[in-house]
């Protein structure tokens, strides 16, 4: 289906990036007018900023906190909203509130935006997505307000209580402070919440809203199933690695002070690069194991229909399987009691293609333009595609090119490969078939 008039025929894909275009020049002007920063801030940083926002990654190139005034800052946390939950639930949001029905054209681009297959149910998905996010980020704001109002007082900590809850759950990674949240490495509050809410935003509005309702493993769809499985290994994996790998390192986990402050900071990083971008320690101090895992946990992401990015965990598993049903010669794979046909595996395998050529591309341009260690080239063009927001430095180290090759990746990676992929491609049917043929592989 086409959107557009009889000149100009665009895709769903292709008008969702141009409106996450939109949103991005119009934040950066926002934020670039002086009532918006502390000081006299370059345009060009500006839409870094927002562009960073809108696709929820958290790479910065200015301090958040102190460029920013309480506008800017508020502009920044209504960007991140905007694109963490899809600018198009918004859109539906609106033309429900004056009443106006939604056409197809509009029910073909929240399905884009959305990831779905059908558009069938959109607006109770819609409702779901709302009542989640909204219900989560007010009850982290409140028990973090415990935390930050003492520290900083009612002004300051009951707004940062918000911007935290919002940037968390939108698994953004944007903090009010330069180092994050490394202050409170071993308190038990911000180590509990902040991790549980990008960990619900990163699952998915649809397995939320089936754990919900049904509360039962065996009543719980396959994806809700893949999901909370894949989830939970990749937490438990991530923490126990990086705690091995860093537990001795004198610049991360081997500078604080007890096991118990180690244990929380292995806790939090395992569980960050799933595209939440908050970090508790010196993330440029980590060792090459560490970063290397890292790297890997920001490309696999969080889930589809969240505020998580990456290549997602049910692809990553479809993969596993994919490769199992092969060496057993499976024709199809089997996982909980259902199978999965040749489509899912296909999917994967043009997601998986798309997203490496991005990655490498990226990475490619990066080495030729840019100075520093070749790790940390790596780690930030894998950081903008899984728009994770964690660096070990690089960011604001970054000239013209280089800053504009990372703005593209975290745009690609936030709007999805796939899209990207049916944007450049044209449905056709096969008019011809031929015989078939066997290609040595392997």
């Amino acid at each position: 289906m086409k959107i557009g008039s009889s000149r100009l025929r665009l895709s769903p894909p292709a008008v969702l990036a141009l409106l996450y275009v939109s949103m991005i020049l119009a934040g950066a002007f926002l934020l670039w007018l002086p009532m918006s920063q502390t000081g006299a801030m370059r345009f060009a940083d500006a839409l870094f900023t927002a562009t960073s926002a809108v696709t929820v990654t958290g790479l910065v190139v200015v301090d958040t906190g102190a460029d920013f005034t309480v506008l800017g800052q508020g502009i920044i946390a209504a960007l991140i909203q905007f694109g963490g939950l899809g600018l198009m639930v918004f859109a539906v949001l609106v033309l429900s509130a004056f009443g106006i029905p939604l056409g197809m054209p509009h029910k073909v681009m929240l399905r884009e935006d959305l990831n779905q297959a059908t558009v069938s149910d959109l607006g109770k998905l819609v409702r779901l997505i709302l009542l989640v996010a909204l219900a989560c980020e007010a009850v982290g704001a409140v028990i973090l307000a415990f935390v930050f109002i003492p520290e900083f007082g009612w002004a300051h900590g009951s707004w940062s209580a918000v911007f935290h809850a919002i940037s968390a759950f939108n698994n953004a990674g944007f903090s009010l402070y330069p180092d994050s949240l490394s202050a409170w490495v071993a308190h038990p509050v911000v180590n509990l919440v902040v991790p549980l809410m990008f960990i619900l935003g990163g699952l998915g509005f649809i397995v939320v809203g089936d754990v919900y309702q049904k509360r039962r493993w065996r009543t719980l769809t396959l994806h809700s199933k893949l999901m909370i499985f894949g989830t939970f290994l990749l937490i438990v994996i991530g923490t126990a690695l990086f705690g091995v790998l860093e537990w001795h390192n004198p610049v991360t986990l081997g500078g604080l002070e007890d096991t118990g402050a180690r244990l929380w900071a292995s806790w939090f990083q395992g569980v960050t690069p799933r595209t939440a971008g908050f970090n508790t320690i010196d993330t440029s101090g980590m060792g090459e194991a560490a970063s290397l895992m890292t790297m890997v946990l920001m490309v696999v992401g969080g889930g589809s229909t969240s505020t998580a990015g990456g290549v997602k965990v049910t692809t990553l598993i479809v993969m596993i399987l994919a490769t199992i049903a092969f060496f057993r010669r499976q024709p199809t794979l089997h996982v909980f009691g259902r199978s999965l046909g040749l489509e899912e595996v296909l999917k994967v395998m043009a997601l998986g293609t798309i997203s490496v050529v991005v990655m490498f591309t990226g990475l490619f341009v990066m080495s030729l333009t840019q100075e520093g260690p070749f790790l940390d080239t790596c780690f930030e063009v894998v950081s903008a595609f899984g728009t994770v927001g964690l660096s070990r430095g690089q960011t604001g180290e970054l000239d013209g090119l280089g800053r504009a090759v990372i703005m593209v990746i975290m745009f690609l990676g936030r709007v999805g490969p796939l899209s990207l992929g049916f944007f450049l491609a044209a449905r056709t049917a096969p008019r011809v078939r031929y015989p078939e043929a066997k290609v040595y592989l392997g």
